[in-house]
């Protein structure tokens, strides 16, 4: 295949690209997903919970997370009348496990130009070699969709590498952000720090807001485009709105109820110590410890941005040529 011929867009990569395309991905709200809130307890019987702190505890606790930024936009000029829009990003994931202290364990760095064009060729920069990806379409919300699959693909291949190398070690794994793409791994729980929508019918939301540090509301069912098991918890944390300290959790909603009580249960014991202070971390507490400093070893890892930013508008001269 022959080297890419390419140009880099001049915009800011942190704002859009200068064709005036808008991110048109998932909606934010999700008002009308499927919901069965008997799940772990009969709708009007639902109160916060308290896990029992004799509960079994597996004595390692992971933490998967990946970082994603987006280096330059480019144009590819393929055998079309017109270039496509692409995207040149970097993205790393890693691992954090705790068994009696805490380390970073794993870390994966990746470079790809995800563009819609169909015969394109990696980018080979003074600093980095930008693999050339397929995405779905040229929107800025297809592109971004493919770097967030490749860097899905990344962390779930960085777990199973992990539990593949330790067979015996009896744990429990928690990947930032939802766990769409990943319900297949075991023991596993997505952590989302972040609510756009409460899920809930208003007496079971009004719950999530009694939630004392370290309770958790009964687990439920929900489906938007695909099923989980979930549930909220409250962090400890500076007293503030009834919503303050809450994150939702989410497991496969394939396991058996006693299995997603069990996991329910567990977060409500492992997490609050974990919990970030205000003073350190401006998103305290939902960022956890771990969490926030597996982020700022990832984002380091991305390398210089106006390093690699030069590389590629030197490689785009080059290719003109």
């Amino acid at each position: 295949m022959r080297p890419a011929s390419f140009s880099v867009d001049p915009w800011d990569p942190s704002y859009g690209m200068s064709y005036g395309e808008e991110m048109n991905g998932e909606s934010l709200q999700e008002s009308s997903a499927e919901l069965d809130v008997d799940l772990e307890f009969p709708a009007d019987q639902w109160r916060p919970l308290t896990a029992d702190p004799r509960l079994p505890v597996p004595g390692t606790i992971l933490f998967l997370d990946g970082v994603r930024r987006i280096d330059a936009r480019v144009w590819v000029h393929s055998t079309g009348p017109q270039p496509s829009p692409g995207i040149a990003a970097s993205y790393a994931a890693g691992l954090v496990c705790l068994n009696g202290s805490a380390r970073i364990t794993d870390v994966t760095v990746g470079r790809g130009l995800f563009t819609a064009a169909p015969d394109t060729a990696d980018i080979d920069s003074r600093h980095a070699v930008y693999v050339a990806s397929k995405a779905p379409g040229p929107g800025i919300d297809q592109l971004t969709l493919a770097l967030q699959r490749h860097l899905s693909d990344a962390e779930v291949r960085l777990a199973l590498l992990f539990r593949h190398s330790n067979p015996a070690a009896h744990d429990l794994l928690f990947v930032d952000g939802p766990l769409r793409g990943r319900t297949h791994l075991d023991a596993t729980i997505g952590f989302i720090k972040t609510h756009h929508t409460t899920y809930l019918p208003a007496q079971q939301a009004a719950v999530v807001g009694e939630l004392g540090p370290g309770q958790r509301t009964p687990a439920f069912t929900m489906g938007t485009s695909w099923r989980r098991n979930s549930w909220y918890l409250r962090l400890p944390g500076p007293p503030g709105a009834p919503w303050s300290g809450v994150v939702r959790l989410e497991c496969s909603a394939d396991l058996p109820v006693p299995e997603v009580t069990r996991l329910a249960d567990l977060s409500a014991l492992v997490l609050p110590p974990l919990a970030s202070s205000p003073h350190k971390d401006p998103r305290a507490p939902q960022n956890l410890v771990p969490i926030g400093g597996l982020e700022r070893e990832l984002r380091r890892r991305l390398g210089d941005q106006q390093l690699l930013y030069r590389s590629l508008r030197a490689a785009a001269a080059g290719s003109s040529h």
